[in-house]
């Protein structure tokens, strides 16, 4: 399963309530890409899609395919800000390694 922290979910939540148009939720995916094989995708979903896992935190839907689901098993997503700047920040126990410069994985 997939656990967000309070920092994730509300900024999730503003991301979602400064939108134009209305959005159902937020979509996890990991995709093929990166120089270490895959990636992480978000992005924001109108509805769910057939065979999704829906995780409803606190008001928000997070929406994740089975493919993704496998290799995000026991994730922690936290929105951190420091130096370097700000973002979503994965914690993924099935990661393997990392290119160097941390934006793609392998498991």
């Amino acid at each position: 399963m997939l656990n967000l922290t309070d920092r994730a979910i509300d900024k999730m939540k503003q991301v979602v309530a400064e939108q134009s148009e209305p959005f159902a939720g937020i979509r996890f995916a990991v995709e093929a890409g990166g120089c270490s094989g895959f990636q992480y995708s978000m992005k924001m979903e109108n509805d769910k899609q057939d065979g999704d896992e829906v995780i409803e935190l606190r008001g928000i839907q997070v929406f994740v395919d089975q493919q993704s689901l496998l290799y995000l098993d026991g994730t922690e997503i936290d929105y951190v800000q420091n130096w370097k700047g700000e973002g979503f920040q994965f914690t993924n126990p099935n990661v393997s390694g990392t290119c160097g410069c941390g934006e793609s994985f392998s498991v």
